[in-house]
């Protein structure tokens, strides 16, 4: 455990440098959800009725979110770029632990997502939103908002050592994009087709959003929704720990026995 926490933290300074260094991706998908929000609640904003809230208080849960989500991409191509470019083999040839190096890089992105949702709540408040539900439950919200960052930061990961080329990463991580697109993140679910709606409301992001919403006091849990939406906070931890489960384990194979 020490050796895992010495040459772990290593390897979130080697990625902090990293990106202080080339923060061109980093600084594309933190100002992305500003953008959107600017967009989406100054021409959008004023067509898109929401009963019993204002639509951009029930926007800025929802690109929040969709921040976390975008660990995703950011794992993906960082893991890509250092494994089709000799550095995960450099890193094998050392004595250290196998978990730091995936380990490492997640937390790293994980400070770095933190930091960077900072300009996106600063906009939000400036436009309108307020986090309404006391300070408890604001915190609850960071707390799930970090758990979900955390946990898809680790399933780019595992897809950046499993995929063939820094290119087929970037394509597949782009694609990314549309997931938000797929949930309540925007919108609400309640007008979408049933058989959409299922889809929507089964996407880890419906189940986190709906979470963040609540526990911030901007939008009621809706109360005919699939069960991850219906019981938001359950949903959100139920879903990010599962991915953990299944990403995390699977990465650190990945990263150890790269020919599997």
């Amino acid at each position: 455990m020490n050796a895992l926490a010495y040459d772990g933290t290593a390897v979130v300074g080697r990625h902090l440098r990293r990106i202080a260094h080339a923060p061109a991706i980093t600084v594309m998908t933190q100002t992305m959800p500003v953008v959107f929000l600017l967009f989406f609640g100054y021409v959008f904003g004023s067509a898109v009725a929401m009963p019993g809230a204002d639509y951009r208080a029930f926007l800025v849960p929802g690109l929040l979110v969709a921040t976390a989500a975008n660990g995703v991409m950011t794992g993906m191509f960082t893991a890509a770029q250092d494994s089709h470019r000799g550095v995960m083999d450099r890193f094998r040839t050392l004595p250290m632990s196998r978990a730091a190096v995936p380990l490492g890089q997640a937390v790293a992105d994980l400070l770095t997502a933190a930091v960077g949702m900072v300009p996106l709540m600063l906009v939000g408040l400036a436009m309108g939103w307020r986090i309404e539900g006391g300070p408890l439950r604001a915190a609850g919200a960071f707390g799930l908002l970090l758990l979900f960052r955390f946990a898809t930061t680790w399933v780019g990961i595992l897809l950046g050592l499993a995929s063939r080329s820094e290119e087929a990463a970037g394509q597949l991580g782009s694609a990314t994009f549309m997931l938000p697109l797929l949930s309540n993140a925007y919108i609400p679910t309640e007008g979408m087709p049933g058989w959409l709606r299922t889809v929507a409301e089964w996407n880890p992001i419906s189940a986190v959003t709906t979470a963040v919403r609540d526990l911030f006091g901007n939008a009621p849990v809706p109360a005919d929704a699939a069960w991850p939406v219906a019981h938001p906070v359950a949903g959100a931890v139920a879903w990010s720990l599962v991915l953990l489960a299944l990403a995390a384990p699977a990465a650190v194979r990945r990263y150890a026995r790269p020919e599997g």
